[in-house]
Protein backbone atom coordinates (compact mmCIF):
# COMPACT_ATOMS: atom_id res chain seq x y z
CA UNK A 1 0.00 0.00 0.00
CA UNK A 2 3.08 2.20 0.96
CA UNK A 3 4.53 1.82 -2.48
CA UNK A 4 1.23 2.43 -4.49
CA UNK A 5 1.08 5.36 -1.86
CA UNK A 6 4.77 6.72 -3.00
CA UNK A 7 4.23 5.87 -6.53
CA UNK A 8 0.64 7.97 -6.64
CA UNK A 9 2.54 11.15 -5.40
CA UNK A 10 5.34 10.70 -7.54
CA UNK A 11 3.17 10.69 -10.81
CA UNK A 12 0.93 13.70 -9.35
CA UNK A 13 4.49 15.84 -8.92
CA UNK A 14 5.35 14.64 -11.99
CA UNK A 15 2.10 16.03 -13.60
CA UNK A 16 2.43 19.47 -11.60
CA UNK A 17 5.73 19.62 -12.57
CA UNK A 18 5.15 18.96 -16.08
CA UNK A 19 2.27 21.20 -15.94
CA UNK A 20 4.60 24.39 -14.43
CA UNK A 21 6.91 23.61 -17.29
CA UNK A 22 4.24 23.77 -19.54
CA UNK A 23 2.88 27.07 -18.76
CA UNK A 24 6.34 28.60 -18.20
CA UNK A 25 7.20 28.03 -21.95
CA UNK A 26 3.81 28.59 -23.12
CA UNK A 27 3.44 31.68 -21.08
CA UNK A 28 7.30 32.84 -22.52
CA UNK A 29 6.56 32.22 -26.32
CA UNK A 30 3.12 34.23 -25.51
CA UNK A 31 4.50 36.86 -23.77
CA UNK A 32 7.01 37.53 -26.92
CA UNK A 33 4.21 37.12 -29.17
CA UNK A 34 2.44 39.88 -27.02
CA UNK A 35 5.29 42.26 -27.09
CA UNK A 36 5.82 42.20 -30.39
CA UNK A 37 2.01 43.07 -30.96
CA UNK A 38 2.19 45.62 -28.33
CA UNK A 39 5.72 47.25 -30.30
CA UNK A 40 3.75 46.97 -33.78
CA UNK A 41 0.43 48.89 -32.80
CA UNK A 42 2.46 51.59 -31.03
CA UNK A 43 4.92 52.03 -33.29
CA UNK A 44 2.29 52.71 -36.15
CA UNK A 45 -0.08 54.87 -34.28
CA UNK A 46 1.61 56.16 -30.79
CA UNK A 47 0.05 56.18 -27.88
CA UNK A 48 -0.28 60.28 -27.25
CA UNK A 49 -1.36 60.43 -31.08
CA UNK A 50 -4.27 58.09 -30.06
CA UNK A 51 -5.27 60.09 -27.03
CA UNK A 52 -5.14 63.26 -28.48
CA UNK A 53 -7.54 61.91 -31.28
CA UNK A 54 -9.78 60.59 -28.72
CA UNK A 55 -9.48 63.78 -26.69
CA UNK A 56 -10.82 65.69 -30.43
CA UNK A 57 -13.81 64.02 -31.16
CA UNK A 58 -17.45 65.28 -30.35
CA UNK A 59 -18.85 64.46 -27.33
CA UNK A 60 -15.35 64.00 -25.32
CA UNK A 61 -16.30 64.16 -21.49
CA UNK A 62 -14.05 64.59 -19.32
CA UNK A 63 -13.45 63.11 -15.53
CA UNK A 64 -14.59 66.64 -14.12
CA UNK A 65 -18.11 65.95 -15.56
CA UNK A 66 -18.61 62.64 -14.70
CA UNK A 67 -20.71 61.89 -11.68
CA UNK A 68 -19.00 60.60 -8.73
CA UNK A 69 -21.67 57.58 -8.62
CA UNK A 70 -21.11 56.57 -12.15
CA UNK A 71 -17.37 56.13 -11.01
CA UNK A 72 -17.41 54.56 -8.03
CA UNK A 73 -20.09 52.36 -9.49
CA UNK A 74 -17.80 51.20 -13.17
CA UNK A 75 -15.12 50.92 -10.44
CA UNK A 76 -16.52 48.64 -7.65
CA UNK A 77 -18.08 46.37 -10.25
CA UNK A 78 -15.18 46.02 -13.25
CA UNK A 79 -11.82 46.78 -11.37
CA UNK A 80 -11.87 47.14 -7.44
CA UNK A 81 -9.00 47.61 -6.63
CA UNK A 82 -8.39 49.99 -10.05
CA UNK A 83 -6.74 53.13 -7.58
CA UNK A 84 -4.08 50.74 -5.95
CA UNK A 85 -2.90 48.71 -9.25
CA UNK A 86 -0.07 49.43 -11.62
CA UNK A 87 -2.07 48.89 -14.85
CA UNK A 88 -3.21 44.99 -14.07
CA UNK A 89 -4.49 42.88 -11.45
CA UNK A 90 -2.42 39.92 -10.06
CA UNK A 91 -5.11 38.81 -8.53
CA UNK A 92 -7.61 39.16 -10.83
CA UNK A 93 -5.26 37.67 -13.25
CA UNK A 94 -4.50 34.56 -11.42
CA UNK A 95 -8.57 34.02 -10.08
CA UNK A 96 -9.02 34.46 -14.51
CA UNK A 97 -6.03 31.76 -14.96
CA UNK A 98 -7.37 29.23 -12.72
CA UNK A 99 -10.84 29.10 -14.12
CA UNK A 100 -10.10 29.33 -17.80
CA UNK A 101 -8.24 26.59 -17.12
CA UNK A 102 -10.32 24.72 -15.14
CA UNK A 103 -12.93 25.14 -17.90
CA UNK A 104 -10.40 25.10 -21.15
CA UNK A 105 -11.60 28.51 -22.40
CA UNK A 106 -10.84 32.09 -22.06
CA UNK A 107 -14.42 33.46 -20.52
CA UNK A 108 -12.75 35.07 -17.92
CA UNK A 109 -10.09 37.57 -18.85
CA UNK A 110 -9.23 39.35 -15.28
CA UNK A 111 -8.59 42.58 -17.20
CA UNK A 112 -8.49 45.80 -15.43
CA UNK A 113 -9.77 49.55 -16.80
CA UNK A 114 -6.36 50.22 -18.00
CA UNK A 115 -6.43 47.08 -20.08
CA UNK A 116 -9.55 47.03 -21.60
CA UNK A 117 -8.59 51.11 -22.34
CA UNK A 118 -5.61 49.64 -24.26
CA UNK A 119 -7.98 46.85 -26.08
CA UNK A 120 -10.70 49.40 -27.01
CA UNK A 121 -8.05 51.68 -28.65
CA UNK A 122 -5.12 49.25 -30.45
CA UNK A 123 -6.49 45.71 -30.48
CA UNK A 124 -9.39 43.33 -31.15
CA UNK A 125 -12.07 41.94 -29.19
CA UNK A 126 -10.63 38.48 -30.16
CA UNK A 127 -9.80 36.43 -27.80
CA UNK A 128 -6.22 34.90 -27.97
CA UNK A 129 -3.38 34.80 -25.35
CA UNK A 130 -0.53 36.99 -27.18
CA UNK A 131 -3.57 39.91 -27.77
CA UNK A 132 -4.01 39.64 -23.66
CA UNK A 133 0.17 40.07 -23.32
CA UNK A 134 -0.14 43.07 -25.98
CA UNK A 135 -2.99 44.63 -23.40
CA UNK A 136 -0.66 44.10 -20.44
CA UNK A 137 2.64 45.88 -21.88
CA UNK A 138 0.21 48.50 -23.09
CA UNK A 139 -1.73 48.77 -19.76
CA UNK A 140 1.85 49.38 -18.00
CA UNK A 141 2.77 52.14 -21.26
CA UNK A 142 -0.88 53.76 -20.69
CA UNK A 143 -0.12 53.73 -16.43
CA UNK A 144 3.70 55.23 -16.82
CA UNK A 145 2.23 58.16 -19.05
CA UNK A 146 -1.32 59.52 -17.46
CA UNK A 147 -2.88 59.65 -14.11
CA UNK A 148 -5.49 57.33 -12.80
CA UNK A 149 -8.48 60.47 -13.75
CA UNK A 150 -6.94 60.55 -16.91
CA UNK A 151 -7.48 56.88 -17.55
CA UNK A 152 -10.58 56.31 -16.48
CA UNK A 153 -11.82 59.55 -18.39
CA UNK A 154 -10.33 57.30 -21.29
CA UNK A 155 -12.16 54.51 -20.65
CA UNK A 156 -15.09 55.81 -20.33
CA UNK A 157 -14.94 57.74 -23.32
CA UNK A 158 -14.22 54.46 -25.99
CA UNK A 159 -16.69 51.66 -24.19
CA UNK A 160 -20.07 50.79 -26.00
CA UNK A 161 -23.21 50.89 -24.02
CA UNK A 162 -25.55 49.21 -26.73
CA UNK A 163 -28.02 50.76 -29.14
CA UNK A 164 -25.36 52.19 -31.36
CA UNK A 165 -24.42 54.59 -28.49
CA UNK A 166 -20.40 54.49 -28.09
CA UNK A 167 -18.71 56.81 -24.99
CA UNK A 168 -20.47 58.25 -22.00
CA UNK A 169 -21.60 61.04 -23.62
CA UNK A 170 -23.87 59.61 -26.47
CA UNK A 171 -25.14 56.86 -23.81
CA UNK A 172 -26.17 59.85 -21.78
CA UNK A 173 -27.90 61.80 -24.50
CA UNK A 174 -29.23 58.39 -26.51
CA UNK A 175 -31.01 56.95 -23.20
CA UNK A 176 -32.00 59.52 -21.22
CA UNK A 177 -31.19 62.88 -23.47
CA UNK A 178 -28.75 64.29 -20.76
CA UNK A 179 -25.15 65.66 -20.29
CA UNK A 180 -23.19 63.55 -18.18
CA UNK A 181 -23.02 65.41 -15.74
CA UNK A 182 -27.12 65.84 -15.14
CA UNK A 183 -27.01 62.22 -14.84
CA UNK A 184 -29.20 60.88 -11.64
CA UNK A 185 -27.66 58.13 -8.94
CA UNK A 186 -30.30 56.12 -10.29
CA UNK A 187 -28.98 56.41 -13.91
CA UNK A 188 -25.57 56.40 -13.16
CA UNK A 189 -25.36 52.90 -11.62
CA UNK A 190 -27.60 51.91 -14.72
CA UNK A 191 -25.19 52.92 -16.97
CA UNK A 192 -22.24 51.26 -15.24
CA UNK A 193 -23.57 48.24 -15.45
CA UNK A 194 -24.39 48.01 -19.80
CA UNK A 195 -20.83 47.54 -21.18
CA UNK A 196 -20.49 44.17 -19.46
CA UNK A 197 -22.45 43.00 -22.42
CA UNK A 198 -24.48 45.93 -24.58
CA UNK A 199 -26.52 43.88 -26.56
CA UNK A 200 -27.69 41.83 -23.44
CA UNK A 201 -28.31 44.92 -21.41
CA UNK A 202 -29.07 47.80 -23.69
CA UNK A 203 -32.13 49.97 -22.40
CA UNK A 204 -33.35 50.12 -26.04
CA UNK A 205 -34.12 46.17 -25.80
CA UNK A 206 -33.72 45.06 -22.45
CA UNK A 207 -34.99 46.86 -20.10
CA UNK A 208 -35.53 44.55 -17.54
CA UNK A 209 -31.93 42.74 -18.00
CA UNK A 210 -30.83 46.03 -17.66
CA UNK A 211 -31.92 46.73 -14.23
CA UNK A 212 -31.32 43.07 -13.27
CA UNK A 213 -27.78 43.84 -13.83
CA UNK A 214 -28.14 47.16 -12.01
CA UNK A 215 -28.79 45.21 -8.59
CA UNK A 216 -25.72 43.34 -9.17
CA UNK A 217 -23.60 46.81 -9.75
CA UNK A 218 -25.94 47.76 -6.61
CA UNK A 219 -24.52 44.68 -4.70
CA UNK A 220 -20.70 45.40 -5.40
CA UNK A 221 -20.82 48.55 -4.41
CA UNK A 222 -22.41 47.74 -1.11
CA UNK A 223 -19.93 44.67 -0.94
CA UNK A 224 -16.80 47.17 -1.79
CA UNK A 225 -18.22 49.05 1.44
CA UNK A 226 -18.71 52.27 -1.17
CA UNK A 227 -22.11 52.60 -0.34
CA UNK A 228 -24.08 50.88 2.42
CA UNK A 229 -27.19 48.56 1.66
CA UNK A 230 -29.51 51.60 3.21
CA UNK A 231 -28.02 53.82 0.25
CA UNK A 232 -28.33 51.38 -2.45
CA UNK A 233 -32.38 51.06 -1.91
CA UNK A 234 -32.74 54.66 -2.07
CA UNK A 235 -31.51 54.54 -5.43
CA UNK A 236 -33.72 52.08 -6.52
CA UNK A 237 -36.23 53.79 -5.29
CA UNK A 238 -35.08 56.38 -7.32
CA UNK A 239 -36.83 55.27 -10.46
Amino acid sequence: MKKIFKGLIKIILSLFTAIICITIIAGTIFGIMGYNMYKEAIEQTPIEQKVESLRNTEGFTEYDDIPKMYVDAVISVEDHRFWSHNGIDILAIGRAVFNDIRTLSLTEGGSTITQQLAKNLYFTQEKKFERKFAEIFAAFAFESKYTKEEIFELYVNTIYFGSGYYGIYEAAQGYFGKEPDQLTDYESVLLAGIPNAPSVYSLDSNPDLAEQRMQQVLNSMVDCQIITQQNADEILSEE
